[in-house]
């Protein structure tokens, strides 16, 4: 059967609605009954990051060289993110919340999301599960990913301000929050997402809108000591578009566009 110009492969329910896997032109893709892809995998090189908002939130390697400790991960999908941290950083302790447990199921069927002892995989609200840790894990994770959509729009329990306040406890001292946003500049939920990050994290934020999509991924800095300057940066990403294929260089030039305001709050000028 084909479906969303593609191969349908997998179709399953939950009390949250339709699972479906296609697989179209090499990619496989994970919907959650509608035609936006929630993850998607190059069928011939399971580790790389197909989707550019994916990559975009890869940016985070601009001002930290590696991840040896704790992150968490919350919204786990196919797992792409999840894969990609397991496959590049050996001393990484990763724990992925995900809502649904249908969706862990897919990740590890569909969309080769390995058994490995440095991942923890928990199936809870991600953000009522990130609100009950804050205290007991203070200051505990390097690096916070959030990925959180279903096909509405971002998740209702981490649209608010108490959420991201959670985060900021949760991370160490210069830790960073890396989340994927959508709708664009002029989107109400944007800009009300914007301020609270403004305010929880001292300004110290970045925005990487994604060419030519909806997504702009957030970059919020806590308690971060500026330490490259922006010539610096550009060797740093002409290195790390070697070393891992993705796009660093057109990353730093958009941060740098669309900063203005805030980029002197993370790079030296």
């Amino acid at each position: 059967m084909y479906k969303y110009d593609g191969l349908l492969i997998h179709e399953s329910h939950d009390d949250e609605g339709i699972l479906e896997v296609i697989d179209r032109k090499g990619v496989r893709s994970l919907h959650f009954g509608s035609h936006p892809r929630q993850s998607s995998m190059l069928l011939a090189d399971p580790y790389k990051l197909e989707l550019d908002y994916v990559r975009a939130m890869a940016s985070w390697l601009l001002f930290k060289p590696a991840l040896d400790d704790d992150a968490l991960i919350i919204g786990l999908g196919g797992g792409s993110l999840t894969k990609h941290l397991l496959q590049h950083f050996p001393d990484c302790r990763l724990k992925a919340v995900e809502f649904r447990k249908s969706v862990v199921k897919i990740a590890r069927s569909h969309f080769s999301l390995p058994l490995d002892h440095r991942l923890k995989i928990i199936v809870d609200d991600g953000g009522d599960y990130i609100r009950q840790r804050a205290e007991p894990y203070r200051e505990h994770y390097s690096l916070l990913f959030i990925d959180a959509f279903d096909h509405e729009g971002m998740a209702t329990s981490i649209c608010n301000e108490a959420f991201f306040d959670a985060c900021r406890v949760l991370l160490k001292k210069e830790g960073i929050m890396v989340i994927n946003l959508w709708g664009g500049t002029n989107n109400p939920e944007f800009q009300q997402v914007s301020q609270w990050l403004a305010r929880v994290f001292n300004w110290q934020i970045l925005f990487l809108p994604v060419r030519d999509k909806g997504n702009i991924i957030a970059l919020a800095f806590n308690n971060y000591t500026p330490v490259f300057s922006m010539k610096e940066l550009r060797a740093i990403a002409l290195d790390l578009e070697q070393h891992y294929q993705i796009e660093f260089p057109t990353f730093l030039k958009d941060l740098k566009k669309h900063n203005a305001s805030t980029i002197s709050q993370v790079i030296k000028t």
